[in-house]
């Protein structure tokens, strides 16, 4: 089979809301000038267009028009390095898919080890502080202990919704998961420390939280305007 052909027959089988590069046409690299100028034929003809060098995508075509893919596919090529996740989306555009926020962020937030500055049409985003090395199998639970770190500032949304909200979702995770999140958290400020345990504290499920008890300070008050009827566990965590 041609190069040509089988990238044809490659791409067709992509869904439509998937970005994709050179690594997912299942070619050499010997036959990558001949992957560009297949590209270009299709580009031509709308069968594909390019979203940044080297990332394409097949375009979503509605009544209303042709649609991009979502976000965290059009940020694909910062969130991922070689295959590996090094990078997560954070902030209200996380918050939104978490339903703790109707609002949308008008820049998203990428959490990562690496600087990252975009504005290119729509998407326009910047990184922010990652308080350890993101994994495939750890950018949720980080996500998490991001919405417990600005529980205080997630627009429309009071802190004793969030916390009831968060704390429903904590009741779906699995012990190892809770383990890790326990792990995670030690990394993070003292509010998200003594906010996990309270909540882990008040859950049915008994749980090791020894450490995140003992790495806080008795003296320091940490405030996030809860009561015991939102939380009867806060003040075992010197929450206020």
């Amino acid at each position: 089979m041609k190069v040509a052909e089988q990238i044809r027959k490659t791409i067709a089988k992509l869904p439509e809301d998937k970005t994709f590069g050179y690594a997912d046409l299942r070619i050499g690299k010997e036959d990558n000038q001949t992957a560009a100028k297949a590209l270009e034929r299709m580009q031509a003809k709308g069968l594909i267009k390019k979203m940044s060098k080297g990332i394409f995508y097949k375009p979503i075509k509605t009544v209303f028009g042709e649609l991009l893919p979502d976000e965290s596919e059009q940020l694909k090529r910062y969130l991922f390095k070689n295959g590996k996740r090094i990078a997560y989306i954070t902030g209200e555009s996380l918050y939104n898919q978490m339903n703790l926020t109707t609002q949308m962020a008008f820049r998203i937030k990428i959490a990562s080890n690496k600087r990252i500055n975009i504005d290119k049409g729509a998407i326009k985003a910047k990184s922010v502080k990652s308080y350890a090395e993101v994994s495939e199998e750890n950018y949720g639970l980080l996500g998490f202990l991001d919405a417990l770190k600005d529980i205080k500032t997630i627009p429309d949304c009071p802190v004793s919704k969030a916390v009831m909200i968060l704390s429903k979702k904590l009741e779906l995770f699995q012990d190892r998961q809770i383990e890790d999140l326990i792990k995670y958290a030690l990394l993070y400020p003292p509010r998200v420390r003594a906010l996990l345990g309270a909540i882990l504290e008040n859950s049915s499920t008994q749980y090791n939280i020894s450490k995140l008890k003992e790495s806080l300070n008795p003296l320091t008050k940490i405030k996030l305007g809860l009561k015991e009827t939102d939380l009867s566990s806060i003040r075992n965590w010197y929450i206020t």
